[in-house]
């Protein structure tokens, strides 16, 4: 199983981005996929996740992103993208997917699966 993120890179504060993680290898419609983020110094923390099929799809975000980045799916079920809009400079983080057959817990960075991480810096 891989995942792979890319999307990643500089950009003022106020603009956009939009991650996007290719997953192979497993039927990812059965697994939640989520994003995390890790700045220097600091724990890896949760953004965003998409839960599996068989729990509706549901989408949760952390209280530091909502209503600024949104998590979604491709039709193919094995891309995961995270549009970041009116980033900010404590946005600066690298950017990590990951999978998981998880139900509750989304939060917590134990998933089974990783991507390699994306960085993305917002500058001031």
């Amino acid at each position: 199983v891989q995942l792979q993120a890319s999307g990643g890179g500089l950009v003022q504060a106020g603009g956009s981005l939009r991650l996007s993680c290719v997953a192979s290898g497993r039927t990812f419609s059965t697994y939640a996929m989520a994003w995390f983020r890790q700045a220097p110094g600091k724990e890896r923390e949760f953004v965003a996740v998409i839960t599996n099929n068989w729990s509706g799809g549901r989408t949760y975000y952390a209280d530091s992103v909502k209503g600024r980045f949104t998590i979604s799916k491709g039709n193919a079920e094995n891309t995961l993208y995270l549009q970041m809009n009116s980033l900010k400079p404590e946005d600066t983080a690298v950017y990590y997917c990951a999978a998981d057959v998880r139900r509750s817990n989304y939060a917590i960075p134990s998933y089974e699966y990783w991507g390699q991480g994306t960085q993305v810096t917002v500058s001031s």
